[in-house]
């Protein structure tokens, strides 16, 4: 889980992570447009799907520039998740269908992220509830934020598609040790946020992300309160317009300045 504002600027790594990306671009696409055009640019066969989170949630109203960057992640053939906060079970179960169905009417996403899930037993009828609202709203991913290994009930297949399991830095990542029930489930079914990876320990990272199972993943160099303004490593940044001998067109002023989390 993050709390940040979404003002920093967009890095890039060249090592590879294993698997495809899970990617958490918590930057404005109005203040770093070109690492959102990265993402796009490496289309479904790289990325699985991209957290939109414009305020904590879909925000207060449609934001024109995340509408166009939905737009044209969507033609890029990539999934968009909707970023909703479910406060580890307690937060209403209308509160948190609303902010799934306005992420679905403005920014047209087709999954949802339900963030700061609980991982104890007495939860999962809450999250089963919530993902048979999400699939009959027409989410086709449920994706529960743990960030840490939950109850194994957590994986089953009504429930979620994806677990994403672990978010922590590099150092507390070369710590985890996995439960033995996920060996009884596909990789593709577990998801690590890495961040605070340096460079030059990237490629080794992304190794060890492959021998936990996960089926995807993001490795970051940020840290802080924001860790995810930053492009995963093995992806490059766009070419900027002005490299290419074409003005570059000034991007618009962030009105919100939108707090995120993940």
């Amino acid at each position: 889980m993050i709390g940040t504002a979404m003002t920093g600027a967009a890095t890039t790594g060249t090592a590879p992570t294993a698997g495809r990306l899970l990617v958490p671009l918590y930057v404005h696409p109005a203040v770093d447009p070109a690492a959102w055009q990265a993402v796009a640019a490496a289309g479904p066969g790289a990325v699985r799907a991209v957290v939109l989170n414009v305020a904590n949630g879909p925000g207060p109203a449609p934001d024109p520039a995340f509408v166009q960057a939905a737009k044209e992640l969507t033609a890029a053939g990539i999934e968009l998740l909707g970023y909703v906060d479910t406060d580890y079970g307690t937060r209403p179960h209308a509160e948190v269908v609303a902010d799934l169905l306005t992420h679905r009417q403005w920014y047209g996403t087709t999954g949802v992220y339900f963030d700061q899930a609980a991982s104890h037993p007495a939860a999962v009828p809450h999250y089963r509830r919530l993902a048979v609202a999400a699939r009959a709203a027409g989410c086709h991913t449920v994706v529960l934020g743990h960030g840490n290994h939950p109850e194994p009930e957590y994986a089953e297949p009504e429930l979620s598609d994806l677990l994403v399991t672990f978010e922590g830095s590099l150092s507390r990542y070369e710590d985890l040790v996995l439960p033995l029930w996920t060996g009884h489930h596909p990789a593709e079914r577990f998801c690590h946020l890495v961040y605070e990876v340096p460079a030059g320990r990237a490629e080794a990272a992304g190794t060890l992300l492959a021998s936990r199972r996960a089926g995807a993943g993001c490795l970051v160099p940020g840290g802080g309160e924001n860790p995810w303004d930053t492009l995963p490593y093995g992806l490059a940044p766009a070419v900027p317009p002005a490299a290419t001998g074409t003005p570059a067109t000034p991007s618009p002023p962030n009105p919100t300045d939108p707090e995120c989390s993940l």
